[in-house]
């Protein structure tokens, strides 16, 4: 049965962290706090527990699960031939509202999906996501709904579409807004916004000058 914590209550945030951290240990899902909307969450390097995660939300594998990680010095780690423009657009805009589709490791042993080489990765700009991610590592995590439904914005509109599916809800309260985060295609010798959101292309463009835009 699903377990939900105050995580503005400081006896039931720990709790719950340290529950949420023993839960994506053992390969089971959680439901967490970001700085754009709630996301559903596995470890990264567990296979099951992100083909579970897809099943949960009703996803196939042609859409890949985001990483989501604690440090900007995990990057290290997990991602190969990261461009001096990619680690300024990190210097810039992390923790915050930006994803960077970047190639990773090939020896990295995980299953995001159909990813084709590349991760989609963030580090996002709230306390309760980064005290986790600092525990755990890098989790697959993506935004806490059935596939076709609004992202969720509360914990309990995030429960109410998953159920039993997920072992434990860190309930941070309201998140600041359901825009997602903007995400940036580093992979080529030019950055690519893929998809605009928090962040517009001018603002991008005052780090990356020659960012393009997808048509």
């Amino acid at each position: 049965m699903a377990r939900r914590y105050d995580c503005n209550d400081a006896t039931d945030r720990a709790t719950g962290l340290r529950e949420a951290a023993s839960a994506v240990r053992r390969g089971e899902l959680v439901v967490l706090p970001t700085d754009t909307v709630y996301g559903i969450g596995a470890d990264a390097f567990g296979s099951e527990a992100v083909a579970d995660l897809l099943t949960a939300k009703g996803r196939g594998r042609n859409m890949p699960t985001p990483v989501l990680i604690g440090s900007p010095n995990t990057l290290h780690g997990l991602v190969t031939d990261f461009s001096e423009q990619a680690w300024e657009l990190v210097d810039a805009f992390w923790p915050g509202a930006l994803t960077l589709v970047a190639r990773h490791q090939p020896s990295l042993q995980w299953d995001l999906g159909d990813t084709r080489g590349t991760v989609a990765i963030r580090m996002p700009l709230h306390p309760v996501a980064i005290e986790l991610l600092t525990e755990v590592g890098p989790m697959a995590v993506s935004s806490a709904n059935l596939t076709g439904h609004p992202a969720p914005e509360t914990c309990g509109a995030a429960e109410d579409m998953l159920g039993d599916s997920v072992s434990v809800y860190l309930d941070g309260g309201p998140t600041p807004g359901n825009v997602p985060s903007s995400i940036v295609d580093v992979t080529g010798e030019v950055p690519v916004l893929l998809r605009a959101g928090a962040l517009e292309a001018d603002e991008l463009r005052k780090v990356v000058p020659d960012l393009e835009v997808a048509p």
